[in-house]
């Protein structure tokens, strides 16, 4: 007989592991082919013309999935504190070696990228300086200006930075609020609202910068900080509080997930093609985005039953794992591969070759992708060796027990 409070037998553990890895590399997949459409839009006095004039083939190009990943990640990383604060299973690490944890897995890569191709585009120095701080202090999110330069996409992970600061510095005091709670019922409460409440407010940011304020989208620190796009990382604290709260309750089964799946995938379809500049779905298309994707990682995570969905093969299948293995490293170096090759020529230059250009950057980024995960990211997540779970130093060479002799 178990206590009326007791958890659920179960919490979600990392059992999909595939399907998350899957879902990463088709965003990468999508966020290079998107670079590429960008890259060969063309400007001119009627104004801008995409490299295909089919609305229905943009809206898919354009469907971005940067708040794909925020939701993952957060995911990912508010479980332990979400099994923590709802059931008191405290496997949490301590705050200075989940950044330790975090630091080996982003900043070699991020910095060693940094570093070359700023160089290569500031030959003579002290060149564009600050521009260089900023990346290295991830603060280039914060400059109109300079928000796009050196690694266009790597915007995001300043957002990402603040996100493991502000989840290291709430988590714990949740924990401990929720220890002073008697039922489940009220732990998940509390966690639930707290996920809201970060959802909510950077809905009323937005709400208030264009519609009160009337700034533009084009002003990029608005509608790009963190207190514009953090709905996506509260999204995904709320999948991680819902998965453990509902620990084996309510899963779904095949039919209802490709149901389901289809309804959000559909959702987000339509969201990118009503997006237009300054218009309500454009203003709010990341919030609602999250919690479509919020839908679509339900559905993968939360099945009844060890048999998948068929279109859960496509996640699954070896060259999208291998993809969402290196897609970090693939993230980081297929825009400057992109320009290098349109720079040299080796590129179609008309918007008839966009097709071609897909391809070639798709081939050289995986490329240049896979040698850069084995060289940079591999080695430097081998330092989380360097410390046990607690962040003491690990003692490789530990000295001789001497024997006692009788």
């Amino acid at each position: 007989m178990t206590a009326p409070n007791a958890a659920p037998k179960a919490v979600p553990a990392r059992a999909r592991t595939l399907e998350l890895q899957g879902f990463r590399g088709l965003a990468a997949l999508s966020t290079v082919v998107f670079h590429v459409w960008q890259q060969y839009y063309v400007y001119d006095a009627d104004g801008a013309h995409p490299p295909i004039e089919n609305p229905y083939v943009g809206a898919l190009v354009s469907l971005e999935v940067i708040d794909l990943f925020f939701v993952m990640s957060a995911y990912l990383l508010t479980l332990s504190y979400a099994r923590a604060a709802i059931d008191g299973d405290d496997t949490t690490r301590p705050g200075r070696v989940f950044l330790f944890r975090r630091a080996i897995r982003i900043l070699p890569l991020y910095f060693t990228a940094v570093l070359i191709i700023w160089a290569s585009r500031n030959p003579a120095l002290p060149g564009d300086w600050r521009d260089l701080v900023e990346h290295l202090t991830f603060t280039h999110i914060f400059d109109r200006d300079r928000i796009f330069y050196t690694l266009g996409p790597t915007w995001s992970l300043s957002l990402e930075i603040a996100f493991y600061f502000a989840l290291v510095a709430l988590g714990p005091l949740v924990i401990r609020a929720c220890r002073r709670l008697r039922t489940r019922r009220a732990r998940v409460a509390l966690c639930a609202s707290g996920c809201a409440a970060l959802y909510l407010a950077p809905l009323a940011w937005i709400a208030v910068a264009h519609y009160a304020l009337g700034i533009p989208h084009t002003d990029w620190p608005v509608y790009f900080g963190p207190q514009a796009r953090f709905g996506g990382f509260a999204a995904g604290m709320g999948l991680a509080v819902l998965l453990v709260a509902l620990g084996e309750r309510g899963r779904i089964g095949a039919r209802w997930a490709v149901a389901m799946s289809a309804a959000a995938a559909t959702s987000l379809y339509a969201l990118s093609y009503l997006s237009e500049p300054e218009n309500v779905w454009h203003t709010f298309y990341h919030q609602l985005a999250a919690m479509l994707w919020f839908a679509l990682l339900y559905c993968a995570l939360h099945l009844r039953g060890s048999q998948p969905p068929r279109w859960h093969g496509l996640l699954r299948a070896r060259s999208i794992t291998a993809v969402g293995l290196v897609s970090y490293s693939l993230y980081i170096w297929h825009e400057p591969v992109m320009l290098w090759l349109y720079d040299l020529g080796a590129l179609p230059s008309g918007q008839a070759g966009f097709p071609l250009a897909v391809l070639i950057v798709l081939l050289a980024g995986v490329l240049v992708a896979t040698v850069s995960y084995w060289a940079v990211e591999y080695p430097g997540s081998l330092l989380a060796r360097a410390q046990d779970k607690k962040g003491r130093p690990r003692e490789f060479y530990p000295e001789p027990t001497a024997r006692t002799t009788r």
